[in-house]
């Protein structure tokens, strides 16, 4: 990535939580500025394009559970770093600061959470599951230049078990997973509530947008910038 290129992000999007989304974009872009460019993925359209062949998963717990590793093919890039998140996130810093002091020689860098899920239920009634590296695939930071991330072509997301794209195992050497810090995508509810407000909340067990979730930890931020993209013209026109 040039110094003048944007920084591209994409985000998950689910038809059923587009709220989510767009919420998400924006404090990501508020935060952030013009040198960030916000791109969803959008499982109709990548099927439209013929670039996700997959049966529908009815069992999936969002329409963008395979299709993020698809993120390196769609960013277009040779160099650089390119970043996906689930949709259920709210940003409170420049995203930007996740790229500092990256090693070149990584794959890709992942929050490497390691813990048991301490809520059954998520979201609107879906059932918690439960396997290794769980939520390391919801932020991930791709190093377009190394060759197994250009190996992330349709092809193989669309041939590869979930298991295989989630669990890594793309990534011959597995060293070369860096590990970013807790708060790049602090799991609330599943954490003890810090100090300091997280640069990225991740609302894995179900946000403000669902009712049953209206008073978990910082609701309120949640909360003060949805009330602001619904007063935008882009959402009043929506």
């Amino acid at each position: 990535m040039s110094e003048n290129s944007p920084f591209k992000v994409f985000i998950g999007y689910d038809s059923r939580e587009d709220i989510a989304y767009q919420v998400a974009r924006r404090s990501l872009l508020r935060q952030s500025g013009p040198e960030v460019t916000v791109h969803p993925i959008r499982q109709p359209a990548l099927r439209e394009l013929g670039l996700y062949t997959r049966p529908k998963d009815v069992t999936a717990t969002t329409e963008f559970s395979l299709t993020r590793f698809l993120t390196p093919y769609l960013a277009a890039q040779q160099s650089g770093w390119t970043l996906f998140t689930d949709c259920d996130f709210l940003f409170t810093t420049d995203i930007r600061g996740v790229l500092a002091d990256l090693d070149p020689a990584k794959a890709i860098y992942v929050v490497q959470h390691e813990y048991d899920p301490s809520h059954d239920i998520k979201m609107d009634g879906k059932k918690q599951t439960r396997y290794p590296r769980k939520n390391w695939s919801s932020f991930m930071l791709f190093n377009n230049a190394h060759p197994d991330v250009k190996a992330l072509t349709p092809d193989l997301v669309n041939s590869a078990t979930p298991a295989f794209l989630h669990r890594f195992e793309w990534i011959a050497d597995q060293s070369q997973i860096g590990a970013l810090d807790l708060d790049w995508n602090f799991l609330e509810g599943e954490y003890p509530k810090p100090a300091k407000t997280p640069r990225v909340i991740h609302f894995t067990n179900g946000g403000p947008w669902f009712a049953e979730w209206s008073d978990c930890d910082y609701a309120d931020l949640w909360l003060a910038e949805e009330a602001a993209y619904l007063a935008t013209p882009e959402a009043q026109a929506a």
